[in-house]
């Protein structure tokens, strides 16, 4: 019996799939050519050899504005391409589509290719291009390139740094939020020293710290200090704890001791071994420590039972005549502040002054609510009502109660049970406020001048417009240093929605590219959508012949802890399909890096880009190990 016909499509394309097809598709180059003369304005702006680039981008932008998802279908279904894989010649792909389905079903064509700023081949070809003109050229063997952000170290340890240039690091990163332009400039230079003898190019990016609003400084407490001898299994005291001390102001540790503390220098001078000093430590318990030997300045002592100190401790010491001499403990470790929050506490944001928490009511007074400050206090006055906000890379989260120039109420929503702890220096997220903070701060542009000495690319922090990049690129033309490359940096949620004008600014440059800073982010867009939105920015780079960089905890927790989670090697498989794959610093970094390596050249492989490669798979070219099952004998069937 033959099939049915039913679903059939009659003809070589039929009624729906040959003219409608043809006419959905002329339409769409329509629009394509439509969006390329919007960016005209631009061009102006633009390196001749970057036009072809800005033309595309602007198709691609054309063709996503719509959905495509109907049309795909049928194309896959007449078995031609279904502009998937289109990002870098968007227009030269529509166009052989469309010359295709002219040919089949029997239609006059004429080659387009006049209107093409991008062929198949030069598309790519432009994308490593500029990738080689930012981060100069691959290394033998891997086209994705290792950039690693320097530890402070880096400054004045040549064999750290020879390491990571002999482990792979390709592009060195200066991170410009933390120590000056002193270590910068070390850096710099002992990578660039280190390259030289490893017969390597390296390129050295310095990432401005620009507008990141962190939590302001808490006011800490005095630390406790806490001695306590060492036990066996059974509660048996093995060893007493040992403490030393040194002259206040000395930067003396004393051998042997777990924790060294600061008395007054005449005291101290005349402690002699043997000695016992009595104290009353912090809980209220007596207390005696044994003097058990002089090492110069300093002495170390002795305790058979736990000790709590601190500096409110006072020390008592027979003196030569008979007296008790007394000292003060100084200079204790301070503890590192912290704010408990949990879901329904208020938190209030201020201008400036020393965080704190809850701090309980005094008698006729009310109780003080939790406070914190921010280090852009001009952003308060843009925070509204109903806004959210975060801290601390999304461990906390919470809603705007009520606005104000100097103080926002925030209310914390979201918290592990229990709590979290909030401290200085962290990161601070408005997703839904519009802040409009100039690009570049007051240090960003000092910092510009040592970038310029030191740098070959300068990193554009939460750009966010067009007219970031712009006021880049005219500071670095003041300092004589527009031959700079640019890295656009993309860690808002504006930046990622005016990510196509600040890709068309960007082309008035010599070489750029962008970094995906999945960290920040994540948190403004919404972790369940960064997927998705690092696929959108890779998307829009590529159509734009912008080589791209993939960044925030790639492999971290190996150059952490050395071993790395199943999840983060996955991950930095996925980072093949970009130009470029970041990793932070750690002690293991160099471990991470081999690992980089050899992931990266493993997965070229098979994969570039958005395009699967068939490569001939090994693993499964041998023999059947088990013999085929055997045929099940039919029974006889009586006539």
């Amino acid at each position: 019996m033959k099939p049915s016909k039913k679903n059939e499509v009659p003809g070589a394309w039929g009624e729906i799939a040959g003219p409608a097809l043809i006419k959905q598709l002329w339409a769409l180059r329509a629009s394509m050519l439509a969006r390329e003369r919007e960016i005209e304005p631009w061009l102006a702006h633009i390196a001749p050899a970057r036009r072809a680039s800005a033309a595309n981008l602007a198709h691609f932008l054309a063709m996503r504005k719509v959905d495509l998802r109907g049309l795909q279908e049928r194309l896959a279904r007449i078995g031609v391409s279904s502009l998937g894989r289109a990002e870098t010649h968007v227009l030269a792909n529509l166009d052989k589509v469309l010359g295709l389905l002219h040919r089949l079903d029997a239609l006059p064509w004429t080659p387009l290719s006049e209107d093409e700023p991008a062929g198949f081949g030069r598309g790519t070809v432009l994308l490593a291009e500029h990738a080689q003109a930012l981060f100069g050229p691959p290394p033998p063997g891997r086209s994705t390139r290792i950039m690693v952000t320097l530890p402070s170290t880096a400054a004045h340890d040549d064999d750290l740094v020879r390491g990571l240039v002999d482990a792979g690091m390709d592009i060195a990163r200066i991170n410009c939020a933390h120590d000056g332009p002193a270590e910068w400039l070390a850096m710099s230079e002992r990578v660039r020293r280190a390259a030289q003898q490893a017969g390597r190019p390296l390129r050295v990016l310095m990432d401005l710290a620009g507008p990141k609003l962190r939590t302001g400084p808490i006011s800490g407490a005095a630390g406790v200090v806490k001695l306590k001898p060492r036990r066996d299994a059974y509660g048996r005291r093995t060893a007493p704890a040992r403490l030393g001390l040194r002259p206040a102001g000395s930067a003396l540790e004393v051998a042997g001791a777990e924790v060294t503390l600061a008395v007054p220098a005449d005291w101290l001078a005349a402690r002699l071994p043997g000695q016992r000093i009595a104290l009353t430590d912090a809980r209220g318990s007596r207390r005696q420590l044994t003097v058990t030997e002089r090492q110069g300045d300093g002495v170390l002592l002795e305790c058979t039972r736990t000790t709590y100190l601190t500096t409110e401790t006072p020390l008592n010491s027979p003196a030569p005549d008979g007296k008790m001499q007394q000292a003060q403990l100084t200079e204790l470790p301070v503890e590192a502040a912290e704010i408990q929050l949990a879901r329904g506490d208020l938190l209030h944001l201020v201008v400036d002054g020393l965080g704190h928490g809850v701090i309980a009511a005094s008698r006729g007074q009310r109780a003080l609510p939790a406070t914190i400050a921010c280090t852009l206090p001009e952003a308060l006055p843009r925070v509204r009502k109903g806004q959210r906000i975060w801290f601390d890379d999304g461990r906390i989260g919470g809603h705007v109660l009520r606005g104000g120039a100097k103080r926002v109420v925030v209310q914390i929503s979201e918290a592990r049970v229990g709590g979290e702890h909030l401290a200085a220096d962290k990161g601070i997220n408005l997703p839904d406020t519009r802040l409009d903070l100039p690009a570049l701060t007051a240090k960003d542009l000092e910092d510009l001048a040592v970038a310029a000495r030191a740098a070959d690319i300068v990193g554009l922090s939460f750009a966010q417009s067009a007219a970031d990049v712009r006021t880049l690129q005219a500071r670095l033309k003041t300092l004589k240093a527009g031959h700079l490359a640019l890295m656009l940096k993309i860690e808002t949620r504006r930046g990622f929605e005016r990510l196509p004008e600040m890709l068309l600014a960007a082309m008035a440059s010599p070489a750029a590219g962008v970094m995906i800073a999945r960290g920040d982010l994540a948190v403004e867009c919404g972790y369940e959508r960064m997927a998705e939105v690092q696929e959108q920015i890779l998307w829009a780079a590529e159509a734009a012949h912008m080589p791209v960089v993939w960044a925030t905890q790639v492999l971290e927790t190996l150059a952490k802890t050395g071993l790395p989670s199943r999840a983060e090697i996955t991950d930095a498989a996925m980072g093949g399909r970009a130009e470029c794959v970041m990793l932070n610093k750690g002690p293991h970094i160099t471990d991470a890096i081999h690992t980089l390596d050899d992931i990266l050249q493993r997965m070229q492989a098979h994969q570039s880009k958005k395009r699967p490669l068939l490569r001939a798979l090994k693993a499964w070219n041998l023999p059947l190990q088990d013999a085929a099952p055997p045929r099940r004998k039919r029974k006889a069937v009586a006539a």
